[in-house]
């Protein structure tokens, strides 16, 4: 029976939280702030998830740069599209290898120092 009961629960995805729920079933809620993050690029995108992930890095930063030129504290998020980041990838390349165009750690480095300017922008 508890065999059944378990099997019963890997069947039927639940939000709530409990002990009984097995972990690959388990969803988390997402927080507020999360609805202007920066989402996973569509695998479309491009080839490969090092490439992905720079031009997500890439579409950070272009937000965040304009929201500092603009003093908007807003999300900015719907003024942005992929390709935008794939446009700017010029002014963020440091590689002529296709496969490895930009350094992804450095983006990524800028764009939370960028994020972290608006925040504390917004926060005076």
């Amino acid at each position: 029976m508890a065999a059944l009961h378990g099997a019963a629960l890997a069947q039927t995805p639940n939000t709530e939280p409990s002990g009984d729920t097995p972990f690959s079933s388990m969803a988390i809620a997402r927080d507020e702030a999360d609805d202007c993050r920066v989402p996973k690029p569509p695998a479309d995108l491009a080839e490969t998830a090092y490439l992905r992930n720079g031009y997500r890095a890439i579409l950070r930063i272009l937000i965040a740069e304009e929201a500092l030129a603009s003093e908007s504290c807003t999300c900015l998020l719907d003024q942005f599209a992929w390709d935008q980041a794939l446009a700017a990838l010029p002014r963020f390349q440091t590689s002529d290898n296709p496969r490895l165009p930009f350094n992804v750690l450095e983006l990524y480095a800028k764009a939370d120092a960028l994020e972290a300017q608006v925040v504390e922008a917004c926060a005076e």
